[in-house]
């Protein structure tokens, strides 16, 4: 057995003996607070189990591991279903841009440790109404304030923000210039004057992103991580520092068994759906794309395990998976006919048809949205011509609004 299987071994084992007091089946009919309180504990006791920062180093609380450590430990929680969404945005990137790049290290540590027991919550604050995707849009402001700094503005689709202590910032410090070049970076305090949280109901009835406002906001300018007009490189930092995730072909929807399971039951033209060509084909399908998603990976992580970097196939995953998670949600919704219909506002995303159905379009904006992906993959991929940007070199406060 290799050292890696031995870590996935010793991984399971100890996901196995808290299954019962954290996983899917301890979570069902819980409501959002109550799930989260369960996280907490959960990342307190994954801490004290000697799985936390898996890839961290030994001086901010972490095991001092490899990506590869980490993306097989992600892996195997994964299947347990286990209240870690909660955590997702703050320990996947906000937290480790925070020990790379703010120089208090005194703070960082103690932000760190609590990080990682559950006990504070980062959140990104990147997108913005105006800007979209297009990171080097934004339109949110910071002015020189005596010995620090004031902002001003709106960011929007910020995920858990309603239950975040702090969250890490791009804004705006010099409209002059090109807009890629005026931009600072921060670390934020979400409980400070002027900041503002509005939860946006979404159609499967959750409320995990949100609009957030800043109104006047006092930043320290130790509050700074970036040089005044650098932000931009720190922000690109931030989205690239995880080079691998644990990813899931069915685009973190219900597996295809389920859906299996499902044409065996019921019936088309008065014969189980299993046996309908169109359903057969559709199956084939899934399985042929997602057996290529999971190839991807395979080759990703004997990439790393040689020391290699993987390449940017990675966007493929998201890309196509929650496509095709969308598109089968759809047929399976069709084949119960109006049973299909049914909302259950408490069911999981991954076990549910139709809550899975109601939910793909977030998972089709989250980490980059389609359109993102496919620039990534026509010019990274491809090699296609980049994409035509009319607004490249032009100072920002000249770009039409």
């Amino acid at each position: 057995m290799s050292d890696y299987e031995a870590f996935r071994a010793r991984a399971r084992t100890w996901l196995q003996s808290v299954a019962g007091e954290f996983g899917r089946e301890a979570r069902r009919g819980l409501d959002v607070e109550q799930d989260l309180a369960l996280g907490r504990r959960y990342l307190a006791a994954r801490f004290d189990a000697g799985f936390a920062g898996i890839n961290w180093p030994t001086g901010m609380g972490g095991q001092g591991l490899t990506h590869i450590e980490k993306v097989i430990f992600d892996t195997e929680e994964m299947g347990f279903g286990m209240p870690t969404a909660y955590f997702g945005i703050s320990l996947g990137m906000p937290v480790p841009i925070l020990m790379r790049f703010c120089e208090d290290k005194a703070f960082v540590k103690e932000r760190v440790l609590k990080a990682l027991r559950g006990e504070e919550i980062w959140c990104q604050l990147f997108s913005e109404p105006a800007g979209g995707s297009d990171l080097a849009g934004l339109r949110t402001r910071a002015e020189v304030d005596g010995n620090g700094w004031k902002l001003n503005g709106q960011k929007v689709w910020t995920s858990w923000a309603q239950y975040c202590d702090y969250g890490v910032i791009v804004a705006r410090t010099d409209p002059t210039v090109p807009k890629h070049k005026g931009l600072t970076y921060y670390w934020v305090d979400m409980k400070a004057p002027g900041v503002e949280v509005r939860p946006i109901k979404l159609a499967g009835g959750d409320s995990h992103v949100n609009e957030v406002f800043f109104d006047d906001v006092r930043l320290e300018d130790s509050q700074r991580m970036s040089p005044v007009g650098g932000g931009f490189a720190v922000a690109m930092a931030t989205l690239m520092i995880e080079r691998y995730v644990a990813t899931d072909s069915g685009g973190f929807g219900p597996h295809l068994d389920l859906f299996v399971d499902l044409a065996r039951d019921v019936e088309v033209n008065g014969r189980p759906a299993i046996e309908d060509g169109r359903v057969r084909s559709q199956i084939a399908r899934n399985h042929a794309m997602r057996a290529g998603l999971e190839s991807i990976t395979t080759r990703a992580m004997l990439m790393m395990q040689a020391g290699m970097e993987p390449g940017p196939e990675g966007s493929l995953n998201k890309l196509v998976a929650v496509r095709s998670r969308q598109k089968l949600s759809e047929l399976a919704i069709d084949l119960q006919g109006n049973a299909g219909l049914a909302f259950d506002p408490h069911a999981s995303q991954k076990e549910n048809w139709t809550a899975s159905w109601l939910n793909a379009p977030t998972g089709r904006i989250a980490g980059g949205a389609d359109e993102m992906l496919l620039n990534t993959i026509a010019e990274r991929i491809l090699g296609l011509p980049q994409d035509h940007r009319p607004d490249k070199g032009v100072p920002f406060n000249q770009i039409p609004a």
